[in-house]
């Protein structure tokens, strides 16, 4: 049977997925059977697996760590944000309902069987599973019905490890105080602690190290010193997003939507060394000098297009397609650049129709059926080979759809203006295909470096691995697994 063992933070963004995928690949290099699982996330970043649904990118880039293929039991609850109170739940990678932020609680305990199913599953013919909390355990005023952190834990038997980012400040306090808080049995779960982010000579924390075991009773498994590369590796939150700004001669750049959706559809193009890339804050102009505008996907289309407009960027965007800008929309950033979008049911907020960005002639009905689906295709413009994944709600159709960006199983993706200055496409993952990246930016005016997306993201996982062995006891945590 598979041990198994949790990595929990004593916060968010405080590197758990990061620390799991590096284990995930270290353990895998060790010829170990290893996979990622991780009880509840809360992300809009998301992607399509090979079974048919959705689960968050850590996943993904875990599974990915792991050299398996994903599935929807490695992230059985995804919380979605639609907005600041809401979210839509998907459940073993199917949408489940949505519901305010306040009775998410009162649903806990019906999920936390699907949770178990879900983890007995991933645990078949698995030599380990390491499983990956969300939040922090601290968070005792959600301890109640919990199934992301202890709770799951004390269920499923789970021991834990808890992960500190010292880079924060106060990372004795962080450890220190999470013991201080729990009750003694989601206490004795903890087996020990880790470090994350130092920066600087290791030996001048020694003493802070001891303090925190002495204080706690917990084993130090290890300090990891800050990994450069790790800004390669695709992000989960959009709190992580980089602004870039810096790079090659050919300019792309990106509105940061307030739900932005799968953001890293851009990580490959950050990668080339060619392509600057711009993420562009709320309260920023677009910049004047990009080549390119992309409109990146969102959990709100509606929502976010007012949000782009309160902005001011629908200003922007004009005067970039006076300059001869092109502009290319990805599933929600197309149906933005559409001329209305309608939302009879309310599936977006309230029901009703409002006026798109108006560069492409079509139009979105949204639809409760979400699509989800792998595909593989033909990008019109260039006659390359395409390969990316769609997860949406909505039908898009209109004249500039016979224009279409693509062929997918014979049938026309997004659209294409008549000067072929604006597109759109509901494809995600588009650029990580290398064949079409390429062909792409040189039909566009940018330049291919010729870096090859997927051995690139394999070399850093690589080496993420390397730079745990070297300063985790590994073999420790191994030992406490069950």
């Amino acid at each position: 049977m598979a041990r198994a063992l949790m990595v929990q933070g004593t916060g968010s963004n405080v590197g758990k997925s990061v620390i799991v995928a590096g284990l995930c690949r270290a353990v895998a290099n060790r010829g170990l059977n290893v996979r990622p699982f991780k009880p509840q996330n809360m992300s809009n970043n998301a992607a399509v697996t090979d079974d048919g649904g959705e689960i968050g990118r850590a996943q993904a880039l875990q599974a990915w760590a792991c050299r398996v293929p994903m599935n929807v039991h490695m992230n059985p609850v995804l919380l979605k944000p639609e907005s600041d109170r809401g979210c839509q739940v998907v459940v073993q990678g199917k949408v489940f309902g949505a519901l305010e932020a306040q009775n998410f609680g009162a649903m806990k305990p019906d999920l936390m069987p699907r949770v178990m199913e879900s983890f007995a599953r991933t645990k078949e013919d698995s030599d380990l599973v390491l499983v990956e909390g969300a939040g922090s355990p601290a968070e005792i005023n959600l301890r109640n019905g919990d199934i992301a952190n202890m709770g799951f834990a004390r269920a499923a038997n789970v021991p834990v490890v808890l992960l500190g980012d010292i880079d924060r400040g106060g990372v004795i306090a962080q450890i220190v105080g999470t013991k201080a808080v729990l009750d003694e049995g989601d206490a004795s779960c903890i087996r020990g602690f880790l470090i994350n982010k130092f920066r600087g000579d290791l030996r001048l924390f020694d003493e802070g190290y001891a303090s925190i075991e002495h204080r706690t009773g917990w084993t130090g498994f290890g300090v990891v010193p800050w990994f450069e590369e790790i800004a390669k590796l695709p992000a989960e939150d959009a709190v992580d997003i980089g602004l870039g700004g810096e790079g090659g001669q050919f300019h792309v750049a990106c509105p940061m939507l307030s739900r932005i959706a799968n953001f890293d559809d851009l990580d490959p193009l950050k990668a080339e060394s060619d392509v600057r890339l711009s993420m562009v804050p709320p309260g920023r102009a677009i910049p004047g000098d990009a080549d390119l505008v992309i409109l990146p996907g969102t959990k709100s289309t509606v929502g976010d297009l007012a949000f782009f407009r309160a902005q001011g960027w629908d200003v922007d965007l004009a005067a970039h397609v006076r300059r001869g800008g092109a502009v290319l929309g990805i599933c929600g950033g197309y149906q933005m650049l559409g001329e209305r979008i309608h939302d009879p049911d309310g599936l977006d907020g309230p029901p009703g129709s409002v006026p798109g960005l108006g560069y492409l002639d079509v139009e979105t009905v949204m639809k409760s059926e979400k699509s989800l689906t792998r595909v593989e295709g033909v990008h019109v413009g260039t006659g390359a080979s395409l390969s990316g994944y769609e997860i949406h709600i909505g039908e898009t159709t209109g004249s500039d759809a016979l224009r279409p960006f693509s062929s997918v199983n014979g049938k026309g993706d997004g659209a294409c203006s008549a000067d072929g200055q604006v597109m759109g496409t509901y494809l995600h993952g588009l650029f990580g295909d290398d064949a079409f990246r390429e062909a792409w930016l040189s039909s566009n005016g940018g330049l291919s470096s010729g870096v090859r997306y997927g051995p690139e993201v394999d070399r850093v996982l690589d080496k993420l691995a390397d730079h745990l062995e070297t300063h985790v006891n590994i073999d420790e945590l191994l030992a406490i697994a069950r």
